[in-house]
């Protein structure tokens, strides 16, 4: 099945540009423009708004555009289908992830998985959860894999793999680092009312993070001092260890405390998912799955699959319920 054309119409509704577009394709910008020009004609209508700097689809690109996505995903899945049928165990699958743990998980999960597919060729993408789920819909990505909140899925598929608490971490030097449980014991329950007053370093407003830090703080009654915003947990562990802020962190990136940081649950126990996303009614194909399925072992065999949700009404719970002295 030949889409060729399609797919040189794409590429120029994604890049905007037919030039930016014939250098992604490896043609031509001539030739490009003669398969645009030979498409326009034979639907008698143009598909796109010209300009210098940005090309716009019409009416009637917008309703190409949508079909053309279409029918790529109907080949896609039939391909497929039709593979693991005749259980060719080759072909293509683009898995999309997060930045920071995203690349553990992918370089922890890839060995094993080329090992039972050596002849599937597995393209990664890092990139926000936003892109991420922006690429599910426009059928950019077979499957990704994402941090975010029940409110936060798109009208695509989610299969939840691990459910994952967010954590408050405060410099060990702070004084109320001096309430924090001793390494291999259960985390301490924390108000985040008591650092009202001090500076956090926070995800950047188009994170699902971000948008979960908001909520956070809105139940708190107050609004944080924002020392800055960045696109990367990594960054907020690293601020909180020179004691320039404090932060709010998930679960994963307290596996191996350190000295440096006094991490706290909050009484609420917020939380959200890390799911595996792809696009509705598409066929997942047997390695998509299989992959899926190696990804879930991997979270479960980290401790923030196994949150030990403390209540601190237990007498044996380290709770800081009011301002210490």
């Amino acid at each position: 099945m030949d889409t060729k054309q399609i797919e040189y119409i794409l590429k120029i509704a994604e890049e905007n540009n037919i030039t930016r577009a014939a250098d992604k394709l490896f043609i031509t910008q001539s030739a490009l423009n003669q398969q645009l020009l030979k498409l326009e004609k034979e639907l008698g209508t143009p598909l796109f708004h010209r300009s210098r700097v940005n090309w716009r689809p019409t009416r009637a690109g917008e309703i190409y555009l949508h079909n053309a996505r279409e029918i790529l995903r109907l080949k896609k899945d039939t391909y497929n289908q039709i593979s693991d049928i005749a259980n060719t165990r080759r072909g293509q699958l683009s898995i999309g992830f997060t930045p920071g743990r995203g690349i553990n998980m992918f370089t922890s999960v890839y060995p094993a998985f080329h090992q039972k597919y050596p002849d599937i060729t597995v393209e990664p993408v890092e990139k926000s959860v936003h892109e991420l789920q922006q690429m599910i819909s426009d059928d950019g990505l077979d499957i990704a894999f994402l941090t975010l909140r029940q409110e936060d899925h798109t009208n695509d598929e989610y299969i939840i793999l691990v459910t994952e608490e967010i954590l408050l971490a405060v410099p060990s030097g702070h004084p109320l680092g001096a309430y924090a449980a001793p390494p291999g014991e259960p985390l301490a329950v924390m108000d985040i009312k008591h650092v009202r007053y001090e500076p956090f370093v926070l995800l950047g407003k188009d994170s699902t993070m971000r948008s979960l830090a908001n909520d956070i703080f809105k139940q708190a009654g107050f609004a944080p001092n924002i020392l800055f915003e960045t696109r990367n947990n990594n960054t907020i562990i690293y601020m909180v260890q020179t004691n320039l802020c404090c932060g709010l962190v998930p679960s994963y990136y307290a596996q191996n405390r350190t000295a440096d940081i006094a991490f706290f649950q909050l009484p609420n126990h917020p939380s959200w998912h890390v799911a595996a996303s792809y696009k509705r009614n598409a066929y997942l194909s047997r390695p998509a799955r299989l992959f899926i399925d190696m990804v879930k072992e991997h979270w479960s065999s980290n401790p923030f699959d196994r949150p030990n949700r403390l209540n601190p009404e237990d007498a044996d719970v380290p709770a800081i319920t009011a301002m210490p002295e």
